[in-house]
């Protein structure tokens, strides 16, 4: 028998709830521009497979304002994602305008 090998990669999942306001601007302006600047990540780094981003659609059941799902080839990857300068503006801008943050990584 066999063994059949298994493709894995790593999927990233982060949701944000924003702040009423914050830089200046309302939570319904933010969270358009920090969609923008997530989107601006895409295809960041070798390794990144997959990047989305959606906004939680009024009239549904949403608790979080804005999520992030993304895979990866591998952690080198991830990691190089995190570390990635325009990761890092996305990051600082996200910490100015967040108001609560999860994330999840796991083997897909």
């Amino acid at each position: 028998m066999h063994s059949k090998k298994v493709n894995t990669l790593i999927r990233h999942i982060v949701m944000w709830k924003l702040k009423e306001t914050a830089e200046g601007a309302s939570r319904a302006a933010n969270v358009v521009k920090l969609k923008g600047l997530l989107e601006g990540c895409r295809d960041l780094v070798p390794g990144m497979l997959h990047l989305e981003v959606g906004l939680a659609e009024p009239g549904l059941l949403s608790t979080y304002d804005i999520a992030l799902v993304s895979d990866f080839a591998d952690k080198a990857a991830l990691d190089a994602y995190q570390d990635h300068p325009d990761h890092l503006v996305v990051k600082k801008f996200a910490q100015a305008v967040v108001e609560t943050r999860q994330c999840v990584d796991y083997l897909a």
